[in-house]
This record gives C-alpha cells, sequence and structure tokens, in this order.
C-alpha cells in the first residue's frame, strides 16, 4: 500500500517503486512499510554477489532434493525442429511431482525432483533437446520480446539475438576466447525490458536495424553502462565488438570482466552516480 499511495501510477515511466524510492530515500520507505505492517526490519546483513547467471544443469538442494535449471533462449518453449521442447516439457510435466520455476534470465526450473526420479527426468530433457550444450557467451545473452508483440518496440530484440549471439561468439573465438562471455542484452526500445542497462554490453533499440550501443556495466550487475555509440546498424556494432575484444583478450587482467575492461583501459567512464552523470 506504500507503493500504492506514495507512487506515481499515472506516469508509466514514473511508475516503478525505484522512482518512488529515489524521491523520498529509502530509509523514510522503509519506516512507513513497517508502520502501516506492524513489522520491524532487521539491520541490513553484509552480502557479496558473485554472480548473476543461472547454475545450468542438475544441483542439489539442501533438502536432498535435486532441481534442474535448463536454458531456455530468449525464455521461448516452441516445438523447433529436432528439438521439441514444448512437448518435452509436456512429457516431463507427467512424471514430475514437484514445480516448474521460471528464473529472471528467462531460463526454466524443474524444481524438488526426488533422486529416484532424476534419471527419468533427464533421459526426457536430453531426448527433447533440452540439454543440448551451448556455449556461455549464449547463456549470458538475452533480449525483450519486442517484434511483432510489443507495441513500444523500436527494432528488433528476440528475433534479432540469436544470429547476433552466433556472431559475437565467432567474434570471441576469432581472439582465442571461445570460453568466455560478455554480459549482453538487446531490448527494443528505452524502456528497458530486456535490462540493457544492467549489461557489460547493451543494446537499445533506436529505428528499425539501429541501436544505441552502451558499455562499461559489470557482470554483477551492480554498475550500469554508458553509452558508448550512438543509432549505428549490426555491422558497424560488430566492428566495434571485434575490435574492443581484441584488446580485451591481449590487454585483460587475470579474471577481468569485458564490462570492467572497458572502464579500467579508459575506453569509457564509469557511471558512478547513476542520477548525476550518466548522460554526461
Amino acid at each position: 500500500t506504500t507503493q500504492r499511495d506514495w507512487g506515481n501510477r499515472t506516469d508509466r515511466k514514473n511508475a516503478k517503486t525505484k522512482y518512488t524510492l529515489e524521491r523520498v530515500g529509502v530509509e523514510t520507505f522503509k519506516e512507513e512499510v513497517e508502520r502501516r505492517a506492524g513489522i520491524k526490519f532487521e539491520p541490513i546483513r553484509p552480502y557479496e554477489f558473485t554472480g548473476r547467471g543461472d547454475r545450468i544443469g542438475w544441483v542439489k538442494g539442501i533438502d536432498n532434493k535435486w532441481h534442474l535449471t535448463l536454458f531456455i533462449e530468449n525464455g521461448r518453449i516452441l516445438d523447433y525442429p529436432g528439438r521439441p521442447l514444448k512437448t518435452g516439457l509436456l512429457e516431463i510435466a507427467k512424471i514430475h511431482k514437484g514445480e516448474f520455476r521460471i528464473t529472471a534470465n528467462q531460463n526454466l526450473i524443474i524444481a524438488g525432483v526426488p533422486e529416484s526420479q532424476k534419471a527419468k527426468i533427464e533421459k526426457l530433457a536430453r531426448d527433447h533437446g533440452l540439454m543440448n550444450a551451448v556455449k556461455p557467451q549464449r547463456e549470458n545473452s538475452m533480449a525483450c520480446v519486442s517484434f511483432p508483440t510489443c507495441p513500444l518496440a523500436m527494432a528488433e530484440a528476440e528475433r534479432f539475438l540469436p544470429s547476433f549471439t552466433d556472431k559475437v561468439e565467432a567474434i570471441l573465438e576469432k581472439h582465442g576466447i571461445p570460453d568466455e562471455h560478455i554480459v549482453m542484452r538487446v531490448t527494443g526500445c528505452p524502456n528497458g525490458c530486456g535490462r540493457a542497462m544492467l549489461a557489460e554490453l547493451g543494446l537499445v533499440g533506436k529505428a528499425p536495424g539501429r541501436y544505441n550501443v552502451h558499455l562499461g556495466g559489470n557482470r554483477m550487475g551492480t554498475r550500469i553502462p554508458r553509452m558508448y555509440r550512438e543509432n549505428i546498424t549490426e555491422p558497424e556494432i560488430l566492428d566495434s565488438i571485434d575490435e574492443l575484444v581484441g584488446r580485451w583478450a591481449k590487454e585483460r587482467e587475470a579474471g577481468e570482466g569485458f564490462g570492467d575492461f572497458t572502464v579500467r583501459a579508459g575506453i569509457i567512464r564509469p557511471v558512478l552516480d547513476p542520477a548525476r552523470d550518466f548522460w554526461e
């Protein structure tokens, strides 16, 4: 109710809770939630992000049940030629007694699998192409739906990303780092549903076939990128990526991600205070 009463639902561009927090401050917002709900939040505990991608494959939970995370490109579950994903999930659903969970990275977790069912579910997943191996770059790339579904779209995103990722993978291979990845996001318009503003390399649709390119975010998603080039085409984007990846492969420090490299190398200035210096 705090966001309902304090937020601005009449203006879509200013409707999210994050804008309310920016306006009134986190402490004031928290105190109001505590007052209304009759609760008291504990002090913030120390934490550190070590990654934000999904753990593809099997992971054993603390309850000794298994969880299988499946990579679903762009979150699109269909029966593709040779990869009947939808049929495969239907067959799994017929025997699975646990849950299906959608992740924030557009992937799917078959959760709560007992040991006795693990082999059966894995076989169904493999038989239907749900566990096909993909390279790290594809696992760390994501797009919004954009055309033809979204009325706000200005450029392709979901339909653009798979072939674009092929080309980025080829660039990584060319420079001798095929197992590396760049956290890459493509969004069809500045509303940003593809989360390009949390990427090491973010493409924001400007017009059909044209994008603004943002660099300088980090792998943890704790630093937003800054515009690097404006309103350019796919070949121009790939030329820039080729040049930058070539430098990254040769000049990076041990364990240094692409976004951190672009900042350290002076290719792009970091955004330290988004409200003040994003456009500078």
